[in-house]
């Protein structure tokens, strides 16, 4: 592991643990490997602490086809086999960190809490100024008593009570001792073997989205926490087209047929605002523009409804699970006068896109007389598309 000037000192690094198998899950494969949001549950921890500036690496702590389910490791990442216990994994990742020093800032994470945010990591390195070690916790909410033979017994104070979570924060050198005095396999986690040492362990916030996953009702629990499911981002797309008009010609123009004397010069039937909006929606999606979709070249797009074209570019954004939430549509034009056909326009663009009216602006200028469309030469149109297109 390479330090960096960029990154905070001392720079941190994790051990992140994937080798249980979760039984109680009742999973056909260890619980890290199922799929949330796209990705495999272990991933979600890997790529938050990567994007930690802090944080300038560790030890994936897992068995060869969880490693695998993980994909390529960051820079800086390391792979160490787990052992029987947890106890026992967390020395070998310490034994694949033999050269870090002990002052270096260790955090250890259960990848099947997928839920980390860079807020938690901040506060327990932030504990690590004044202690030794330092894990987060929340407030239990739920009335707690006694359980046995099927029934209640006597309420539980909660008032002095809190969930632990990972991931916990030590000084590495801290740790490596904790581990040194441990002579069995009792802990259910590394801060009850710093306490055993007499050493203070901190306590800072925890959260709610570090729901850990220990039975197949958790994965819709955490999907909800993480927002997996309906999570989008906003993608805008912008595109501009230009026809020359020449006589004798029919005009389309905003996907319907316009009276006018001159109509537009083009291989399909050179709709400038189809074709404008059209690129526009490419553009949003990343997938090129509307030649590489409809090359002049073929002759199957000769005299071709350009309506074809937007219709396909709205089947693209469905095929990705997103949706079109506006289009902008502005018409460069002297002649002929845009303004008494716009709603129908708006109409029609709707209609091909499968949205509301509403969801579509049309809106028409000239150049003052100035350059190509001043002189009636020819039309632009450019358009601007806004989707909303699955986060994963």
């Amino acid at each position: 592991m390479t330090e960096s000037a960029s990154l905070p000192a001392p720079r941190a690094v994790a051990i992140l643990l994937a080798g249980g198998q979760g039984a109680r899950a009742g999973f056909d494969q260890p619980k890290q490997m199922r799929t949330l949001g796209g990705k495999p549950v272990l991933r979600w921890s890997l790529d938050a602490f990567t994007a930690h500036p802090a944080m300038v690496g560790g030890v994936l702590v897992a068995s060869g086809a969880v490693a695998a389910a993980a994909g390529d490791l960051p820079r800086g990442w390391t792979i160490a086999a787990p052992g029987a216990e947890r106890q026992d994994s967390v020395a070998n990742a310490l034994a694949a960190l033999a050269d870090e020093p002990d002052e270096t800032p260790l955090l250890v994470h259960d990848t099947a809490r997928p839920g980390v945010e860079a807020g938690v990591i901040d506060r327990l390195l932030t504990a690590l100024d004044t202690a030794e070690a330092a894990i987060p916790t929340l407030p239990v909410p739920d009335t707690l008593v006694e359980h046995g033979g099927g029934e209640a017994g006597a309420t539980v104070d909660r008032s002095a009570l809190a969930r632990v979570q990972t991931p916990q924060a030590f000084r590495l050198g801290t740790l490596r001792r904790a581990h040194a005095a441990a002579t069995a396999n009792d802990a259910t986690d590394d801060a009850q073997l710093v306490r055993r040492l007499g050493l203070r362990v901190a306590t800072v916030e925890g959260d709610a989205r570090l729901h850990k996953l220990t039975y197949a009702a958790d994965l819709t629990i955490l999907s909800g926490l993480l927002e997996t499911e309906g999570r989008m981002r906003t993608a805008v797309g912008m595109g501009y087209d230009v026809h020359r008009l020449t006589a004798g010609k029919p005009l389309w123009i905003g996907g319907i047929e316009i009276a006018h004397s001159h109509g537009l010069e083009g291989h399909s039937d050179a709709d400038v605002a189809l074709h404008a909006l059209t690129d526009a929606i490419f553009g949003a999606l990343g997938e090129g523009d509307i030649g590489d979709h409809f090359p002049p070249s073929d002759p199957q797009w000769r005299g071709a409804a350009s309506s074809r074209f937007l219709a396909f570019a709205a089947e693209r954004v469905a095929a990705r699970g997103g949706l079109v939430s506006h289009a902008d549509l502005t018409i460069i034009a002297e002649a002929p006068r845009i303004g008494p056909h716009r709603a129908a326009m708006r109409e029609r663009i709707a209609e091909i896109l499968a949205v509301s009216p509403d969801r579509v602006s049309v809106k028409a200028t000239t150049t003052e007389r100035l350059g190509f469309a001043g002189r009636r030469e020819g039309i632009a149109a450019q358009a601007v598309a806004t989707l909303q297109l699955p986060e994963n």
